[in-house]
């Protein structure tokens, strides 16, 4: 891996951060948001701490051979800790017992990393090394004790997590609880990965012991890919059910905005004399198709005098008889009696104005069964599926259908 590979993930885990930095400052009392934004940071801070070229720089700026190692381990040993806090507390259950794990984490992940400091200081490595510390220094004392210690929590947090996830997943796989199941796989996905990293890192520190050098790819070349895929899998894993259910609610919300376009368009002659809603290029989907349905139900208010009960019982009765469901056959007859309004106010000759002002002097109240978002925007796609010419103002039984 080269610097870049280093420094893109970097940057996107850095934008990541800066994105979330408002949500971080509001819930800075939150174990959850606090493990996130360790989560970030370290993966971060792991990426460009591990970049050869960054390695050097710090080398000569703290004039102390190889320190760099020393940092990368702690960075990563924090990044496991925060993984597991944030899963104890995503997982929930009584607040003491969640506070009394989390102590025990954090304080076992201070002792790891007291002695990493401990050993790398009683330790005796001058030949700076960007790509191979741990085969270089496998048979040093000291550094050797602080490979395996590394080696072995890594593996340790991995399979405990992975484990944790894949249960956790099962159980979930039948809950509505989809966007948090998948960040459960993808975190036993990234944490499987976590254990390859260590198996092939063992392997090549073991040959060394072994006396050969033959297997130094496996810790130098196949490991680093190996951990920012599993780094870079982790942060996805822990951000899908945080981010997922507000991308969802945003598609949903996104489509029904555009579904309601039809009949949105279909009732503009009857917008009214007022100015048409505002709507901000920033503002997001969920005002968006909350906007548009007011404007339908506007016009449809204007509309009102036109609507005709009896049009819309015979399409009820019609769709009734061809199978339909009670409420399919709703919407299809709200649909119907819709156009026949529209048809039956254009042979009236009436303009936006004229059924503003028959509403406004009888009183008349929105003739319709069918409100909110997502019941407007499957009015308009039934809308759009009838043809006004199978539907005459005396007969709103005949159409496309459904």
């Amino acid at each position: 891996m080269t610097g870049s590979d280093y420094y893109i993930p970097a940057g996107v885990l850095a934008i990541a951060l800066m994105v979330k930095a408002p949500s971080f400052w509001r819930s800075w009392h939150s174990p959850m948001s606090n493990s996130i934004f360790v989560i970030l940071t370290a993966s971060a801070a792991g990426f460009v701490f591990g970049a050869p070229p960054t390695i050097e720089r710090v080398n000569r700026i703290t004039g102390v051979p190889n320190i760099s190692a020393l940092i990368v381990y702690c960075i990563l040993s924090c990044l496991s800790c925060g993984s597991i806090v944030l899963l104890i507390h995503w997982r929930g259950g009584p607040e003491e017992i969640l506070r009394k794990h989390t102590r025990v984490w954090i304080a076992a992940t201070a002792v790891v990393i007291a002695t990493f400091c401990a050993l790398f200081s009683l330790s005796s490595v001058p030949i700076e090394q960007q790509r191979d510390f741990d085969t270089f220094y496998a048979n040093t004392p000291y550094v050797r004790e602080m490979i395996v210690l590394y080696l072995t929590a890594h593996f340790a947090m991995s399979l405990v997590v992975a484990t944790k996830c894949w249960r956790w997943a099962r159980e979930l796989r039948d809950l509505q609880a989809a966007w948090t199941h998948w960040g459960l796989l993808i975190l036993v996905a990234a944490f499987g990965i976590g254990l390859s990293f260590a198996l092939f890192k063992f392997l090549a520190v073991g040959a060394r012991w072994a006396g050969t050098d033959r297997w130094d790819s496996l810790s130098t070349d196949v490991a680093p890919p190996l951990a920012g895929l599993g780094a870079g899998l982790t942060t996805i894993g822990f951000l899908v059910p945080v981010v997922g259910p507000r991308l969802g609610s945003m598609w949903v919300s996104w489509r029904a905005y555009r579904a309601m376009e039809p009949l949105w368009r279909a009732l503009e002659p009857f917008a009214g004399p007022g100015k048409p809603t505002w709507i901000r290029l920033t503002s997001s989907p969920e005002i968006r198709a909350m906007a548009r349905s007011t404007d339908i139900s506007d016009r449809l208010l204007n509309l009102a005098p036109h609507l005709n009960g009896s049009h819309r019982e015979a399409a009820e009765r019609y769709a009734s008889s061809q199978g339909c469901e009670p409420e399919v056959a709703l919407i299809f007859a709200e649909a119907a009696t819709i156009h026949a309004a529209l048809a039956a106010a254009e042979a009236a000759g009436r303009l936006s104005s004229g059924p503003m002002a028959i509403a406004a002097e009888t009183g008349a109240t929105i003739d319709t069964r069918v409100s909110g978002t997502n019941g407007l925007a499957r009015l308009s796609i039934q809308f759009s599926k009838i043809r006004r010419s199978d539907l005459p103002v005396g007969d709103a039984a005949h159409s496309e259908g459904n």
